[in-house]
């Protein structure tokens, strides 16, 4: 108990800290900022902070933002930043807001790992759940990652997704759902691909509430909360019309997700394919990857269905490799997840080589892009074939995590076989 006083007291520090570092190098580098935001690592055709800024200047002309097809995202971003100066003159501003939004996310981190939710839940309790590492250790490896650092920098809008999801968690572990139920609608609004993450939600708002208000009946709490969820988009919607005066926005916004209009390249796996796709084939094709996106809902929830956080962390390392249109800044909401399963990670199995692979694409992806398209040296397979490293490591990642988790389960079911080496068949 004094340990977690201690570090409550210290997180503001921790917060400070972070938040001093980013001004410095926002201050002594003032051309990283536009560097990263034209890198397709961080920036994709939904999230750049330079297709907001041209939305954003047709909205304050009394233009539709959605003309011309270069903006592709949520409406009401836009109302938002119009209330801040210029970037071009005074940025200050803009990074202050991705700042804060940065803490914001740290925060509900840091709630999330202080509840324990991740080692002791209300279906199951690890016999390692005292080895877990505190939200502010949680907290400190999120706000100093680099890949965080770096999405702060490149100023990509997912940065509002990723702080909407964790707070979804965090208010779903603390006992709120309609609160989380609210997080996770404005997360689906942004980025669409969160409302897959609802399943997994209700199951863990569920086994969190309160005794004063619990409900017995699962199906009928799932029931509420998906009208819940439903009725909060519908206002976002509604919102969302009454602002641009058509319903434009919602085949620009979420159409393109789902057709893949734009091949700009990314670290993702869809926009390559698609670019050598035949175009009788396409449609089918994007049905067969959609529905590989979402197939791993239903039967991670019900195997896993005494763990649900652990479910929702899978989820988003899966998101970041098979959505659309993925940047690091989904793999780093990934990453910030993975540090909660502190206690198994004496399971793991492939920890250098995941580790090796992560840091080898990481290096080398910038480089395969300057060949490609500066150095005229290389082509798209270059490219292609550093994001598919990429993609293998952060597999290989979610598939030994996986395993660390059902092996923490099943020596829990059968303590005899402690200690033991199985083998998978």
């Amino acid at each position: 108990m004094n340990r977690g006083k201690m570090h409550f007291q210290g997180t503001p520090g921790l917060y400070a800290a972070a938040a001093l570092l980013r001004l410095i190098l926002f201050a002594f580098f003032p051309g990283l900022p536009d560097l990263l935001t034209g890198r397709v690592e961080i920036s994709t055709p939904v999230t750049s902070f330079k297709r907001l800024q041209e939305g954003l200047f047709l909205y304050n002309h009394n233009v539709s933002p959605y003309d011309g097809g270069v903006y592709h995202q949520a409406p009401l971003l836009l109302p938002l930043f119009s209330l801040l100066p210029d970037p071009s003159t005074y940025p200050i501003f803009t990074y202050i807001l991705y700042i804060i939004v940065d803490l914001l996310s740290a925060d509900a981190l840091y709630k999330i790992a202080e509840s324990g939710e991740a080692s002791a839940s209300r279906l199951f309790t690890s016999a390692r759940k005292e080895r877990r590492w505190s939200g502010y250790i949680v907290a400190a490896i999120f706000l100093f990652n680099p890949f965080t650092i770096a999405t702060c920098m490149a100023r990509p809008t997912n940065v509002f997704t990723t702080c909407a999801i964790l707070h979804a968690i965090a208010k779903a572990i603390a006992g709120n759902p309609f609160t989380s139920m609210l997080a996770l609608s404005f997360a689906t609004y942004l980025s669409m691909y969160p409302v897959l993450l609802l399943p997994p939600l209700i199951l863990l708002a569920y086994d969190r509430q309160h005794a004063s208000n619990k409900s017995s009946s699962l199906p009928l709490f799932a029931g509420i909360n998906v009208v819940a969820v439903t009725l909060c988009l519908s206002v976002l919607f509604l919102g969302s019309y009454l602002l641009t005066g058509s319903w434009e926005f919602v085949a620009s916004t979420y159409g393109i997700q789902l057709t893949l209009t734009d091949l700009t390249p990314n670290v993702g796996l869809w926009w390559y394919f698609f670019v050598e796709m035949f175009d009788s084939f396409r449609a089918f094709f994007l049905a067969v990857f959609w529905l590989h996106l979402s197939c791993y809902v239903g039967g991670l929830s019900i195997r896993i269905r005494t763990q649900p956080l652990a479910v929702l962390a899978l989820l988003l390392g899966i998101f970041a490799i098979f959505k659309p249109y993925p940047s690091i800044a989904d793999t780093n909401l990934f990453f910030a997840m993975v540090p909660l399963f502190r206690h198994v990670f004496p399971l793991l199995r492939y920890t250098y080589g995941t580790v090796g692979t992560i840091l080898y694409s990481t290096c080398l992806g910038p480089s395969f892009y300057y060949l490609w398209i500066y150095a005229g040296s290389g082509n798209a397979n270059f490219f292609y074939a550093i994001t598919l490293v990429w993609s293998l490591g952060q597999s290989l990642l979610i598939s030994d995590l996986t395993f660390a988790i059902l092996r923490d389960e099943w020596e829990v079911e059968r303590p005899e076989m402690i200690g033991k080496e199985i083998r998978q068949i």
